[in-house]
């Protein structure tokens, strides 16, 4: 059984994901985990997609572009404060920051990131800046 944890927003990045965004950890249970993810203004991040996890993504600053796609379909979406997308298992992905703030997320993974093997760069819509 895990105890209860409580935790603010780190002021600095914990690390930079492998798509190049900023990330900085929240907190975990056996079934997910949380982190923010910080994408600065005017930079595209590399595409990616995870071995393992799922992801629910809600955005919290900033306005940019989320591109996904899986299998044949594939499409761009607008996102801005309070839109919520998800990113299911082998769906690639990629995002870019519009605008003159950093665009921001909070995301949600299960099961918790397992690690620096988890994220698979792939082929994206757009040329990444990171």
């Amino acid at each position: 059984m895990s105890t209860f944890a409580t935790r603010h927003l780190p002021v600095g990045r914990d690390t930079v994901a492998l798509d190049g965004s900023d990330v900085r950890i929240l907190l975990q249970l056996a079934g997910g985990g949380m982190a923010h993810f910080e994408l600065g203004p005017g930079k595209i991040s590399k595409a990616i997609t995870h071995r393992t996890v799922e992801e629910i993504w809600f955005f919290i600053a900033g306005n940019g572009k989320m591109w996904r796609k899986q299998g044949d379909k594939a499409e761009i979406t607008d996102v801005s404060r309070g839109l919520c997308l998800t990113i299911p298992l082998g769906v690639h992905f990629q995002f870019r920051s519009l605008g003159p703030e950093p665009l921001a997320a909070i995301a949600v993974t299960m099961p918790p990131w397992p690690g620096d093997n988890e994220a698979i760069v792939v082929d994206g819509i757009w040329v990444p800046t990171e």
